[in-house]
Order: structure tokens, then C-alpha cells, then sequence
């Protein structure tokens, strides 16, 4: 078995692409059942976010697995093969081990550093679990890519520059907000509610911690934010954060959240810390927006946080400078002719943050007089530009490649001692079988009159010996196998004892989909299964 990653971020391919591919819904649940379903591919994990769309894979072979998984991309988000080769790239073995650590550092991240990624990726391996695409393979590489994102952030400076994608954003979107921040405002602390999703989070801890599902839907909670229905002993007890948030950069700016997701929750915050005066949210469940509108009132003094039904934000635009969306809708949440008819007449421009994939907010609201649109494009050609040069971050990166590399390593020796397993195992059997024999011929040859406890003593000094014996052989070869020819060693162990390794095969089923025309690999998949 060996991993592989198939991907496509904001490295490899332009936004407008990265929409297409872009995977939710039914459609990531059809093509991830016909990925697992082909007899190349055995476990599946998808990390989808507004950067990127990646496939994780626990495959038979490398050829056979690129082409079931491109295949099946191509299928089901309508791009052709010829388009998607233009801009995918494929990782395997430690190559891949060592992509999705990176990933999940945030090493590969728009911005460098940012913590929500350490989140989409719990998230996605949380998925995997729930719906059985990820087995032992992809689980034991996802929770080793969680434990090094938490090294990378709690043993480094990469959470001091405070990283993330939703404080880039506002910092690119600032440029044309019409505000004058005011230094006389007092500061103030802040104390979030239990059941708030902000509630035990310092503000370094709001990018990593809030962070949701790649892209979640407006009504869904997430995986790393208490709810209210949560049980009170999960939650963390509320903490005192202290905000200097009166003399910010948004001092006085009146704001509209779409969505009350993970990231539209840590959008509201980071707004609410950066002093905004006011912070409306519209979301498609009313509860949720009301929840998060509640907790910013609680939280900070400063601010004047209310809740809208989302078929009324449209009405909400003539009353704010800002609009932050992230909705995971499939279709465009504003578009030009409603943004049109509500900046008829401004004098301050209405500033617009999206921050979703695919987007929701309609690029033509970029030729409108009275509005300033700024999405991930923007934000990629922001960073090209060296907007983003952050000096802790950048003293950390070397410790964090560092310990990507050092990680690496130990999955590679922790993975191979386990593939080598089975031929200890077998060996062991053998030696245990030619113990049993002998005994079992040995005992007809014994005295009669010999007592039991005589004869068990025997049979366990037998025992003894081969244990003994094989003892260090199987230790080395374990240690053995960790190096870049271990297999040679392994195989060496099985051709000299004449080994006969017993590999059982899991039979796979997947859901088969009425589709019309399919790609070969998947039809050819359900006919060998059917």
C-alpha cells in the first residue's frame, strides 16, 4: 500500500479553476465513494479550502492511482483531463507524507503560517472516519499530520504574527475603507460567554481553533467551535481577552458578516477586535447568526453586534462600509445588480471581503462605481506582491521545515516497522510450529513415569530458546526497514525462512451511481464488483 496526493491550490492553478474543482456536497460524497469503490484506490481523504482541493489516497500503485483519482476528478466537476494535467501535481510516498505535513503547518497556505488550515484538516480526517473513506492508512498519516501542525505552531513563532487568512483579507480590504482610527477610545477587556464560538480562545488561538470544514455551509456548525448544545463540561471555561480594540484599523466601521460558520465566526472576531462599532450577521439559520451576534455583544462593549434573516442582508448593504462573506453556497450569494441598487448615490464605498470558494459575491460588482471588491485572486496577487512578509514568521519557517522533515522520518520508520510486521508475524509462526512439533515428538519419547510439571518445563525452555533466538533478527529487521532499502532486508527474512505471508483481502463495496457515461476506470470497477 502506498500514499499518494493528487492536488490543485493557489500555487498550481488560477481561482477561476479552483472553483470548478472545487468538491462539496453530493458531489464529493459521489466521487469519493467511486474513488474508494476502484480496486486502485483503498482509502480517501479530501482536503477542500478556499486554497486548495487535494486527494489523499492509499492506493495500489502509482499509475494506477493517478489515473482512478484523475479520472473521477475530472467526471464529476466537469473539467476535462487535458485542463486539470495543466495544473495538478502529484506527490508519493514520503513525498506525500511530507506535502500534507507542510499543508498542515500551513507552509503551503496563501498565507504563510495562518492556523485554520491545522482545523480544515482535522475536519477533513474527521469526515473520512464518519463515512468510512479513511481506514488505518490515512488515519495513521492524518493524525501524525495534526500532531505536527501543533509542533509547528506551539513550538515556533508562527502563531506570533497572529496569521490567518480573515486578517490578510481585512488588511488588503482596508486599503479603501474610508476610516480614521480614534487613539482617544479607551481599551477594554473582553470575557466571551461559555457556549460562544469564541469563548477560551486567545486571539492567537482563534485561527487554528475556529477553523472549520473546508468551506462550511452557513447553518453548519463546526468540528472546533463549542455550541450551545454542546454538554457545559466540554466547554472550556471563559477567559479574559485582552483586546486593545477601540484604536484599530476598523474603528467606527460598520460591518456585514454573511455566514456564521467557523470562519465567518472568526471574521466577526477579528473585526470586533480590530475595533469595528458595528457587526451585522445574516446566515441561512437565524439561530446561528442570532448565536454569534450575542456572543460578540457579550463579549465586547465596544461593538453593537445584531442578526438579520440572510434573504434581508441584500437590504443590510446600504447601512455598512464592509461585507464579509464565506457561505459555502454554491451559487452566488450577491450579485451585481443588487450591489448596484444598493451603492446608487454613496459617498463612502462599500467594501467587499469574499472570502469563499467558490465565490459569492459576483466579480462584476469589481466595475461598479461605488464599490471595491476584494477576493481570494486579490489576496494571491497581494501576496505575490509581497504584501505579506511577516518577520516572525519568517525566522520560524527554517524551525518548521526542520521539524516537517524530522516528522517525516519518524512516519517513514514507524510505517515500515508496521509493513514489516506481517513477515515477523509469519516468522514467529513458523518457529512457533517447529517448537510444537518437536515437543509433541519429544513427549512420546519421554519416561512415563515423568511428571507433568517436568514436561511443561521442557516445553517452555523450548520456547525460550527460539524467542530468544529470533529475538534480535526481528528487532533489526525493523530497524532496518526504516532505511531507504529496507524492503531488501525484509525480503531477504522471507526468502531464507521461506516465509508464507497470509495477507488477507478487505473487500470494498461502494455505492454505485446511475450515471450515464462514466470514466473507465470507475465502470470497469463496478462491473468487477456488481
Amino acid at each position: 500500500m502506498s500514499v499518494l496526493a493528487v492536488g490543485l491550490s493557489h500555487r498550481s492553478s488560477p481561482v477561476a479553476l479552483l472553483e470548478r474543482v472545487a468538491l462539496n456536497g453530493q458531489t464529493r460524497t459521489k466521487a469519493v465513494g467511486e474513488m474508494v469503490g476502484s480496486d486502485a484506490v483503498n482509502e480517501v481523504m479530501v482536503v477542500s479550502t478556499c486554497n486548495r482541493t487535494e486527494i489523499y489516497a492509499d492506493v495500489e500503485g502509482y499509475h494506477g492511482g493517478v489515473a482512478a483519482i484523475t479520472e473521477l476528478l475530472a467526471w464529476h466537476t466537469g473539467v476535462t483531463l487535458g485542463e486539470l494535467s495543466e495544473h495538478l501535481y502529484v506527490h508519493y510516498e514520503d513525498s506525500a507524507v511530507q506535502h500534507l505535513f507542510s499543508v498542515t503547518c500551513g507552509l503551503d497556505s496563501m498565507v504563510v503560517g495562518e492556523g485554520q488550515i491545522l482545523g480544515q484538516v482535522r475536519n477533513s480526517l474527521k469526515e473520512g472516519q464518519e463515512t468510512g473513506s479513511v481506514g488505518r492508512v490515512l488515519n495513521d498519516l492524518g493524525q501524525r499530520a495534526l500532531r505536527v501542525g501543533k509542533r509547528a505552531h506551539t513550538e515556533t513563532h508562527l502563531d506570533h504574527a497572529g496569521a490567518d487568512m480573515v486578517s490578510f483579507g481585512l488588511t488588503v480590504a482596508a486599503r479603501d475603507l474610508a476610516v480614521t482610527p480614534n487613539p482617544s477610545l479607551p481599551a477594554v477587556d473582553v470575557t466571551p460567554p461559555v457556549g460562544c464560538p469564541m469563548s477560551g480562545m486567545s486571539a492567537e488561538q482563534i485561527s487554528a481553533a475556529v477553523s472549520g470544514a473546508d468551506r462550511p455551509a452557513a447553518d453548519a456548525p463546526s468540528a472546533d467551535v463549542p455550541t450551545a448544545d454542546s454538554p457545559a463540561s466540554d466547554q472550556p471555561a471563559p477567559r479574559t481577552l485582552s483586546a486593545e480594540l477601540p484604536s484599530g484599523p476598523l474603528t467606527g466601521t460598520r460591518v456585514l458578516v454573511l455566514g456564521a460558520g467557523s470562519m465567518s465566526a472568526l471574521s466577526a472576531n477579528t473585526v470586533a477586535r480590530q475595533g469595528a462599532g458595528t457587526v451585522i450577521v445574516a446566515n441561512r439559520t437565524q439561530e446561528r447568526a442570532a448565536r454569534l451576534a450575542e456572543c460578540l455583544n457579550e463579549a465586547y462593549d465596544t461593538v453593537r453586534a445584531s442578526s438579520v434573516p440572510f434573504a434581508d442582508a441584500a437590504e443590510a448593504l446600504a447601512d455598512v462600509d464592509l461585507v464579509i462573506s464565506c457561505t459555502g453556497a454554491q451559487g452566488l450569494v450577491l450579485t451585481a445588480d443588487t450591489v448596484a441598487a444598493a451603492t446608487e448615490g454613496r459617498v463612502r464605498p462599500l467594501v467587499f471581503l469574499d472570502l469563499a470558494l467558490p465565490r459569492d459575491i459576483d466579480p462584476g460588482v469589481r466595475e461598479l462605481p461605488g464599490a471595491r471588491l476584494v477576493d481570494i485572486e486579490d489576496l494571491r496577487q497581494a501576496v505575490a506582491a509581497g504584501a505579506d512578509h511577516g518577520t516572525g514568521r519568517s525566522s520560524a519557517l527554517p524551525l518548521v521545515r526542520e521539524i516537517v522533515d524530522e516528522e517525516v522520518n519518524d512516519f517513514r520508520a514507524i510505517r515500515r516497522a508496521n509493513e514489516v510486521a506481517p513477515t515477523v508475524v509469519a516468522l514467529r509462526a513458523q518457529a512457533r510450529d517447529v517448537v510444537e512439533s518437536e515437543l509433541s515428538r519429544l513427549h512420546g519419547r519421554l519416561p512415563d513415569d515423568l511428571d507433568e510439571r517436568t514436561r511443561e518445563e521442557i516445553g517452555r525452555a523450548m520456547r525460550r530458546v527460539a524467542d530468544k533466538l529470533l529475538h534480535r533478527p526481528t528487532v533489526r529487521v525493523k530497524e532496518l526497514a526504516a532505511a531507504p532499502d529496507g524492503e531488501a532486508y525484509e525480503a531477504a527474512l522471507r526468502q531464507l525462512f521461506d516465509l508464507d505471508i497470509q495477507t488477507q483481502q478487505t473487500t470494498k463495496a461502494a455505492e454505485p451511481v446511475a450515471d450515464p457515461v462514466r470514466p473507465a476506470t470507475a465502470a470497469r470497477t463496478a462491473q468487477e464488483k456488481a
